[in-house]
């Protein structure tokens, strides 16, 4: 671990939401090969002039015909098709010529009865026995972890990190990561040394009483890693990726079952994210998201139905006063200086409330081993309402032993 708290990550990680990319797209394995903009040398395909059209089901040849006709009619090159197996619907991208502008297509294109939706690209910022590094984790002190893990440790819920590769080698994350899938060009070369998502991973998950480093809030989940985001530049914090590569990839884990998706990202509205998310939620599966404070970076924080986390300082402390059962809408988890593990079997701090976000999808999953009918809905109605208000503002930080305690049965928290 290194000896002073790193303050980067509260910088934003720039996630350009394009569906850029080359080649054929990727098949199911782990860490393989994968598919999205950006290249070998990490360096993402502009996304400025590109547009992303989706049509209603139909047999593949229908699809390919309409492709070619389109590119034809607007004078369009196309980039990339692929088919959306949960929503059984045909993405393509294509190129606008440059002295032609995207939204005008945009509009031209949404009004062809061939086209189900079409959309711009947008921009997303990630908001960034004994276990010896565990005294140093004020969060889990704050979320009051030690009492909540009487009654569950989330095991067995499946969570998916969608975000950079994941260290799957870190002693803290053995027999956690269940499936690591890249769906960024030649990502799987940068998958274990990759930053963000390792920190994700850790906070989520890392295991409990293995005299190793620190303890996940979550520590029995089992966690997919999805990298739909690189590093840029490389080595660094910063990470960028585009809708085709995170569509890909909450598709995929809509596909798989999983119970919990996590985005430590930010931006403004997406349409098809915004159709995914919402298959997702139609199918129980709880969504979490890092808000980052402003009206440019809500989404998918504030979809309807997705659990949107603020990040909280509560190294500074601040008053609160008891949950009184009011359900709060607006609600945050510490951020600021969070121990978390780091690539090559290290331990970093982090900030940001990406990783504020992180801590909530493990009380997530802490609930639903307890309960695991709980629909998103009611999972979110039962952080809000045992949320702690930390007064004077109108924000609530979660509370995981509060939480796990009022579906426990009759549990209660010192």
């Amino acid at each position: 671990m290194r000896g002073r708290p790193a303050w980067i990550l509260g910088a934003a990680l720039l996630l350009a939401l394009g569906c850029a990319g080359y080649g054929p797209g990727p098949s199911p394995s782990t860490v393989g090969t994968g598919a999205g903009a950006g290249g070998g040398s990490n360096v993402p395909a502009s996304t400025d002039q590109q547009v992303m059209v989706t049509y209603p089901p139909a047999p593949p040849s229908i699809w390919a015909r309409t492709t070619a006709e389109l590119a034809q009619n607007y004078g369009l090159r196309t980039i990339w098709s692929w088919t959306m197996s949960s929503l059984g619907e045909q993405c393509v991208v294509f190129e606008v010529p440059r002295g032609r502008t995207v939204h005008e297509i945009v509009r031209r294109l949404s009004s062809d009865p061939r086209v189900g939706s079409a959309q711009p690209v947008e921009t997303f910022q990630v908001q960034g026995g004994t276990d010896p590094y565990a005294h140093l984790q004020h969060s889990s002190q704050a979320l009051r972890l030690d009492q909540a893990h009487r009654w569950a440790t989330g095991k067995g819920v499946k969570v998916a990190v969608v975000d950079t590769g994941v260290d799957i080698h870190h002693p803290d994350l053995r027999g956690r990561i269940i499936m690591a899938q890249s769906f960024v060009d030649r990502g799987e070369k940068t998958f274990t040394t990759d930053i963000h998502g390792t920190a994700v991973a850790g906070l989520i998950a890392a295991s409990a009483n293995n005299d190793i480093g620190i303890v996940g809030v979550a520590p029995g989940a089992e966690i997919y890693a999805l990298k739909a985001c690189w590093q840029q530049p490389p080595g660094s914090r910063d990470a960028v990726c585009n809708s085709y590569t995170l569509a890909k990839a909450v598709d995929f884990a809509i596909t798989k079952d999983v119970q919990v998706l996590n985005f430590s990202l930010a931006g403004p509205p997406d349409p098809l994210l915004g159709r995914l998310i919402g298959r997702a939620l139609s199918k129980g599966i709880v969504v979490v998201a890092a808000d980052g404070g402003k009206p440019s970076l809500e989404f998918p924080a504030s979809y309807r139905g997705v659990i949107g986390i603020l990040g909280s300082d509560d190294l500074r402390g601040g008053e609160t006063v008891p949950a009184g059962g009011k359900p709060f809408s607006t609600l945050a988890a510490p951020s600021v200086d969070v121990l978390t593990t780091a690539p090559h079997a290290r331990y970093d701090f982090f900030s940001g409330s990406s990783i504020a976000a992180a801590q909530v999808s493990g009380i997530a999953a802490l609930l639903l081993e307890k309960s695991p009918k709980l629909t998103p809905a009611e999972l979110a109605a039962v952080i809000r309402k045992t949320a702690r208000p930390l007064a004077p503002s109108p924000i609530a930080q979660v509370d995981a032993c509060a939480a796990v305690a009022s579906v426990a049965g009759g549990g209660r928290c010192g």
